[in-house]
């Protein structure tokens, strides 16, 4: 297979389906198929106009044969490429490749959950690993506190630096109705939260909620047609690390020193020419782990780049404008949401948490415990 092609295809259509905790009986398959009507509508195209399917879900294992059934669709091409929440940055690229190809034209990516009236234990079973389940870790918890504490001893990163990460992301949910906290919330605050495995505490994980979301994508020539403006996909980069945190080469480097150059490569563009981050923070540690591996700061500066406010409000640099997955929603695997917001950004719909002449939006998505780091890079008209 060739390369892909820079710009070739667009998201025209993006949308969550309900968020929170939602109404009783309703199935993950429900989410996936409400958001896709709603962002369906969203870019003016029709359910028969969808021939590409892709789509992950915990709880539904055959996740494009069983989403394809409850819309009555007989797909073209379909794909249910399961590497946890960066998936659907994977299917991004994989949809983008089969646009290309001829091998579909209309492409639905969905995502469902319903992890909160659940449990998350039910929704997210974990497997058993004869490494490291005998000792008995709080996962993926106690994974993401690894990294944290090396990353603490390494680098000297604080505790109060990570709780930055925490108010950052508040500040920007309150600027977003849909979001699920709020409240303010402060330093102190997160350092004086619940412990759930050190050194992160019940402020320093993400929500656990119901919900889902959808994007359509097709082809630049046919989006230019529709109803909003295009999110061109500029440029895409998929990496693996391990599966089991034990394996990590290094608790400190994440496959996103690979995933974001390959994305900026393909979208003849530098960190610096980026806009705004829509990056995956289950927990705090990874927004800082990113802007390192991404390349918005040295190795080891994460925590003091986003102290005092820098990536909040006001900051000098727009992370996670939705308020993230510690104060937005995160109904588990939560890549596609970090998409959406990317999308809108570039289109010019995130009223008070706009950002200024976003014309460029990075998304990147983690699997697993740091193990799968998917990064895309979206941008508007200008930009093609």
């Amino acid at each position: 297979m060739s390369a892909l092609r820079r710009g070739s295809v667009a998201v025209v259509g993006a949308a969550e389906s309900d968020l929170g905790q939602v109404a009783p009986h309703t199935s993950p398959v429900d989410l996936m198929a409400q958001a896709t009507m709603r962002a369906l509508d969203d870019c003016g195209l029709k359910l028969s106009d969808i021939d590409g399917i892709f789509s992950a879900a915990t709880q539904v294992r055959t996740a494009p044969m069983t989403l394809a059934e409850y819309l009555r669709i007989k797909p073209g091409y379909f794909d249910g490429t399961a590497i946890g929440g960066s998936s659907f940055m994977t299917h991004v690229a994989h949809a983008q490749a089969a646009i290309e190809h001829g091998l579909c034209e209309v492409a639905l990516i969905a995502y469902g959950s319903t992890q909160r009236s659940v449990s998350r234990a039910a929704a997210s079973p974990r497997e058993y690993n004869p490494y490291e389940s005998p000792y008995r870790p709080f996962m993926p918890s106690s994974a993401y506190a690894m990294a944290a504490s090396r990353h603490m001893h390494q680098y000297g990163t604080t505790r109060e630096q990570l709780a930055e990460v925490a108010v950052a992301a508040r500040k920007w949910a309150l600027l977003n109705p849909k979001a699920w906290e709020k409240e303010p919330l402060t330093v102190e605050q997160v350092l004086k939260s619940r412990m759930v495995s050190y050194p992160l505490t019940v402020r320093d994980c993400c929500l656990v909620v119901d919900g889902g979301g959808a994007v359509i994508l097709t082809s630049a020539a046919r989006a230019k047609s529709l109803r909003k403006k295009p999110a061109y996909v500029l440029g895409v980069g998929e990496s693996l690390s391990h599966a089991s945190i034990s394996s990590m080469p290094d608790l400190t480097v994440t496959a996103a020193a690979e995933s974001g150059p390959k994305a900026c490569r393909m979208a003849g563009l530098k960190p610096s020419d980026i806009n705004m981050l829509s990056l995956y923070d289950a927990f705090t540690i990874t927004p800082i782990l990113f802007l390192e591996d991404l390349g918005f700061c040295p190795k080891g500066e994460g925590g003091r780049f986003v102290s005092n406010g820098r990536i909040a409000p006001g900051g000098k640099l727009a992370v996670n404008t939705s308020g993230g997955g510690l104060s937005y929603c995160h109904p588990g695997m939560y890549g596609l949401l970090v998409i959406i917001e990317a999308v809108r950004q570039v289109r010019g719909e995130c009223e008070k948490r706009q950002v200024k002449d976003c014309e460029v939006a990075l998304a990147h998505g983690n699997g697993g415990v740091l193990s799968s780091q998917c990064t895309v890079i979206f941008g508007g008209a200008s930009t093609v």
